[in-house]
């Protein structure tokens, strides 16, 4: 059964899309099949997978308002293993129309509810705001990955999130977790990246993934392009560190299966070495 991450933060600009594509592709490179889901009716983790806006293709839209089968909207990317539901500006009108939808936020969860047996990941790319369709990933989600980014502002509004985010597991999906939080744009010349770093690993401890995304030209420079980093610059830092990224989503994946998920590198008898992201990683409270 696949797992379903949410990547969620309600502040936007910190990195949800960059890494919901990254990670899905660092997944993926793993031989681990998986999903990207674009919930966001801005529709940048499709563009950014160099799907060119088509007003005749289908979308998540149609799974989740039209109950469209989603085998018939899943779009295969360039990038083996990875497949992409993508999302257009039709999702928009979402959030007006499930307002009178009975369950309207388990609507997501029952319309991809059938894919988890499919995928070893489900990743999804959510807005940048606490509205139904982000509520609806959420409920449908098995943990969520947040994002933040290393300045000052992004601490005043993760306790807020975490707040959100208890809500949403006693109201909504009590099995909610944390799959941990990743410092992204970090800059570790100045001042303050650090700061932020340090204020947040004290606070969260080890909540907090060990892996940190650096501020990266390529890494910035690769959705123009239609290609996760691994594809555009597989040697540049931010896509060393998305790697790095992914092997701790998938020592994390292993700790709470007890068993492992099986990959080529481990039949091969290899080992990556990654660093879990940690032992309380998972925990809301």
């Amino acid at each position: 059964m696949g797992r379903m991450i949410a990547i969620a933060n309600q502040k936007g600009g910190v990195g949800k899309t960059t890494t919901a594509i990254n990670l899905g592709a660092s997944l993926a490179s793993r031989g681990l099949r998986t999903l990207l889901l674009d919930c966001d009716p801005q529709a940048n983790a499709t563009s950014s997978l160099g799907f060119q806006r088509d007003p005749a293709r289908r979308s998540l839209y149609n799974v989740v308002l039209l109950a469209e089968s989603p085998a018939t909207v899943i779009q295969k990317t360039t990038l083996e293993h990875l497949d992409l539901l993508p999302s257009d500006k039709n999702l928009a009108g979402a959030t007006i129309e499930l307002v009178d939808v009975e369950n309207r936020e388990f609507q997501l969860k029952q319309a991809i509810q059938p894919l988890k047996p499919q995928y070893d990941f489900l990743i999804l790319d959510c807005p940048p705001a606490l509205d139904l369709l982000t509520l609806n990933a959420l409920a449908a989600s098995d943990a969520v990955l947040i994002p933040i980014q290393c300045e000052y502002l992004a601490l005043e509004g993760v306790s807020e999130l975490l707040d959100t985010l208890m809500r949403i597991r006693r109201n909504l999906n009590p099995r909610l977790e944390i799959e941990g939080i990743v410092l992204t744009m970090y800059d570790e010349r100045t001042t303050l990246s650090r700061q932020v770093a340090a204020d947040l690993r004290s606070f969260f401890g080890s909540q907090v993934f060990q892996t940190v995304i650096p501020r990266n030209v390529r890494l910035a420079e690769a959705p123009s392009h239609g290609k996760p980093i691994l594809q555009y610059d597989p040697a540049s830092r931010g896509a060393v560190s998305y790697v790095q990224l992914a092997e701790e989503v998938i020592a994390n994946a292993k700790k709470r299966s007890g068993q492992g998920i099986e990959r080529p590198d481990q039949a091969a008898g290899t080992d990556s070495g990654a660093t879990g992201a940690a032992a309380g990683a998972g925990e809301i409270e």
